[in-house]
Order: C-alpha cells, then structure tokens, then sequence
C-alpha cells in the first residue's frame, strides 16, 4: 500500500479489494504479537504490534475492570476482522483519556500533531484538515494507544467520497422497550427493504440497539441516499405508527423503536463493526447472521469480556457472508415509492 501519510489522495488496490469482513480478507501481514507490560503499578508500559503503549494497566471501565492495556490487545487480535471494515473510509474517533465515564473527545480530524501510520486525505472535508483513515495494524494500535476507544466510519470510501456505498438505519429504542420490539423492529426493517428488491446486514450496536446496514454499489450522491433512506424511515413510521418514529427525540419514540437515517448524510458516521463502544461495560458492535436476530439479548450482549468466545464460536465463518457481493442500487423510483406509500406523515 502507498504511504499517503503527507496528506496526498492516493487511490490503491489494497484498499478496493479488502472491504469484506471474512478474517482472512485484508488482513495485516503482522500476525499479532504477545503484548509485554514492563513492571510496575498504574503507569506501566506494554509493547504491542511494536507500538509502545503508555499507562497500559490504567483501568478505563470500572464497570468492568479492563484496563487499556485489555483494549489494545482486543484491537491487534481483530484486526483482520475490523481493518476491512475501516480501510479507506473517513473515520471519527471518540476518544476517552480519563476512560469510560470521564470526558471524551468527537476527533474528525488530526489536528496539529499527527498519529504515526494514520493517513491523512486532504480536500476531502473542505474548509477543514484533513480526514482519517485506519489502513494498517500500526494504524489501529496508534489511535488505541491515543485513548480512541470507539472508531465510527462513514458510508463512502476515501477513493469515491461523493459516492455512498451502504446506508445504515441505527434502530434506537425507548429504554422501556422490550428487547422483543427491538428484534421485531429489525426484522420488519429488513422485510422492507427486501420488498423493495435491497439485500441488508444486521449487527449490534454496541450499545443500546441493533444497525442494519444496506449494501449498495456505489452510484448515487449523498442526497440522493439520504432522502431514500429518510423515506424508509418515515414509511415505517407511517404504517407501523405504535412500533417506529422517525422523529429524534425522547418524546417522540416513547415505546417505539427510533429508526435512525440522519447517519446517512455527508460527514455523518457510524460506530464500525466490532469496534467497542466508550460505555459502562465496553459493548462491542458485532456482526450477525438474520438467523442469530431472534436469539439476541442487546445491543451490547457482546463486549470486551465475553467476544473472544463469540469469535471462537464463529470461527472461520462469517457472519456477513456475501456481503461484499452484492450489487444493489438505489433508485429515485424507489424512494418516490415509500414517499408515497407514507403520505403525509413525514413532516
């Protein structure tokens, strides 16, 4: 891969053709090495993937008892799961110094000093410095070490950036709802879409619900992927009234699952999947077949305690079989489609 870390865009094959998710695809050619925490109390340092890492025994989630030193390693053991899912897209940190709970930081952009290994994409973002991207190992043991605990993508490559290529609904429920709603909810948004001749990907959120991600080929603009996906949300929320609420706002989704399309315009981003989330806990965003849906107990069911065994049970398969293959397009037909099928409901 070409190093673009002075800022230049450089389109390369390595990055076109590592955007599935099986663990073998786009893997780093660094096989994960033992991290070795030096001796000493709170502040010790570890080594991993040759990066030092400073304050590795910290603990950043009480809730929990992981210590950064716990989250990097999570990160080198699956970046051959994560790293196609971060390679060439613009990606936000959210990073937590103090940990889970103390203040964190929404980072779109380096700043001043940049992160060894992290690239940079100038003009992407106009007015701004330059955009991110996770490409490599070292990348993604930087921005750990660096206190990002939470890494959120965008829906287009860096090499198409005016191109979406998924939409993501996030399904947001009222904290008294049911976890029975939320899987109905899901599989009522994915029956939808399938109506509409669009294929769709579900995970956990990591946090309080599930994402169901559509694939698309990449072809239409930003608005254009933003009105569909807005006419999705409120369709769903015209016929199915007492389930979903395309309006933010706690009083607007009171016993209703919010199906959330704003992710969909430019800038916008999305927690990655199996990236950990900075929450009581450390859920983890993971991936799933339609088939696991049903027998789904949260969004944050998986986190950094138990998804080793997760991963065990998965193996070699994986739970986005296909996705890479799909060949989908939005149309303006089809939102004029659900537009009217909704009727003035949407404000």
């Amino acid at each position: 891969m070409h190093d673009r870390s002075n800022g230049t865009r450089a389109t390369t094959a390595a990055a076109r053709s590592s955007r599935g998710t099986h663990p073998n695809a786009g893997a780093s050619s660094a096989a994960p090495t033992a991290a070795r925490p030096s001796r000493g109390g709170r502040a010790a340092t570890a080594e991993v993937a040759g990066i030092r890492i400073t304050s590795a025994r910290r603990v950043i989630d009480a809730a929990s008892g992981i210590r950064k030193l716990d989250l990097v390693r999570y990160y080198e053991r699956i970046a051959p799961w994560l790293l196609p899912q971060l390679r060439d897209r613009p990606v936000s940190l959210v990073r937590a110094p103090q940990g889970v709970g103390g203040e964190t930081f929404f980072q779109r952009h380096i700043g001043r000093v940049p992160f060894p290994g992290v690239t940079q994409h100038e003009g992407l973002d106009p007015g701004h410095p330059p955009l991110l991207t996770i490409d490599t190992l070292e990348a993604l043991i930087v921005v750990a070490q660096m206190d990002a605990i939470e890494l959120h993508t965008w829906n287009a490559h860096a090499t198409d950036i005016e191109r979406p290529d998924r939409v993501v609904f996030d399904l947001d429920p009222d904290p008294e709802l049911g976890w029975d709603r939320m899987i109905e909810a899901a599989l009522l948004t994915r029956a939808t879409l399938a109506d509409l001749g669009l294929e769709s990907f579900c995970k956990t959120s990591g946090g309080k619900g599930l994402h169901v991600v559509v694939p698309l080929t990449p072809e239409v603009g930003w608005d254009d992927a933003k009105a569909f996906s807005r006419a999705l949300a409120h369709h769903l929320a015209a016929s199915r009234p007492t389930q979903f609420s395309a309006t933010a706002g706690a009083e607007h989704r009171r016993k209703k699952v919010f199906i959330d399309y704003l992710r969909n315009a430019r800038g916008a981003s999305t927690a990655v999947a199996y990236g950990v989330r900075a929450r009581p806990g450390m859920g983890v965003s993971v991936p799933l077949t339609w088939g696991e849906v049903p027998q789904t107990t949260g969004g944050a069911q998986w986190t950094l305690a138990n998804i080793d065994a997760r991963l065990a049970d998965c193996g070699d398969a994986d739970p986005w079989a296909g996705y890479g293959r799909v060949r989908q397009r939005l149309s303006a037909a089809l939102t004029a489609r659900l537009e009217s099928d909704a009727g003035d409901a949407a404000p």
